[in-house]
């Protein structure tokens, strides 16, 4: 019998949401999910040795846009990126065995996941609308009450930990949602990934006029596609900014001349991490 031990990773919200399934792609289904209930936490977890071997953390969203106290918590936390997921956002109107649609009086989600699934629930006026802290909680209160009168919209994976049914899938009204999940692991356990052709990098810059189109200027002469640029003020400062750059490039000596070419313009330059792009499926 195998002793392997498993990878555990922390993930923000609930088992059964859509962190858990980004884990699972990255790391495998037998991943062990350390749930937390802030992002902070999930930081805080992942850099703890003797917690995890790290975590998973959403980073932006196709429709909501970037989740910016994220970076600011990618920054302070020492953690290296491994990796990314794009994952689908599909919603599923989910209920337990046997229960109908003529059944169902209310719905349960997270605020979020009942907008995104407004132009489904609005064919149905007479149902009543709850919102919870989550849909993966949501969808495992719904299988704890055995109601035959209440709904839950989580995902695919809530629906089966939970022996749930999927009685409408994928109700969300923006079938082109995708999130990005960033894979985390500590600076001493980070394996260097094989042939990277991405990186997270935070620079600032001072305060001298043109001093980012410079360092703009050095990305582009060396052939570098820059797919991500997310200005966010420095704490203390006086109209300072640092930058979130994420760069894709052909070959890791490419992207290596261009973080040498613009080190001296930069105040201050750290790597996150060299990784595999993403994609989208």
């Amino acid at each position: 019998m195998s002793t392997a031990k498993r990878t555990r990773v922390s993930i923000q919200g609930y088992e059964g949401s859509f962190h858990q399934v980004a884990a699972q792609q990255f790391f495998g289904s037998e991943v062990e999910v350390i749930t937390c209930a802030t992002f902070r936490e999930v930081i805080r977890v992942a850099a703890d040795k003797n917690a995890s071997e790290g975590g998973v953390m959403a980073i932006e969203n196709s429709i909501a846009g970037s989740i910016l106290p994220n970076y600011n918590l990618l920054q302070k936390s020492g953690l290296r990126v491994i990796g990314e997921i794009y994952l689908q956002i599909g919603q599923q109107l989910l209920v337990n065995p046997g229960v109908k649609l003529e059944d169902i009086r209310e719905v349960h989600s997270h605020h979020m996941a009942l907008l995104q699934c407004i132009d489904f629930l609005e064919k149905h006026p007479a149902w009543k609308l709850v919102e919870t802290e989550d849909t993966a909680l949501s969808a495992k209160h719904l299988h704890q009450h055995r109601s035959r009168h209440t709904a839950a919209i989580a995902s695919r994976l809530a629906a089966d930990l939970f022996g749930l049914e999927i009685l409408a899938p994928d109700i969300q009204t923006m079938k082109n949602n995708y999130t990005r999940f960033l894979i985390l692991q500590r600076e001493d356990e980070a394996v260097a990934v094989d042939d990277p052709d991405k990186a997270s990098v935070n620079f600032h810059t001072d305060h001298s006029r043109g001093s980012l189109a410079r360092v703009l200027t050095k990305i582009a002469e060396g052939g570098i596609n820059l797919s991500k640029l997310q200005s966010f003020p420095i704490p203390g400062s006086e109209w300072e900014y640092s930058f979130h750059a994420d760069m894709e490039f052909e070959s890791i000596g490419q992207f290596q001349r261009v973080i040498e070419a613009i080190r001296p313009i930069t105040a201050e330059l750290k790597v996150y991490g060299t990784y595999k792009k993403g994609r989208t499926v």
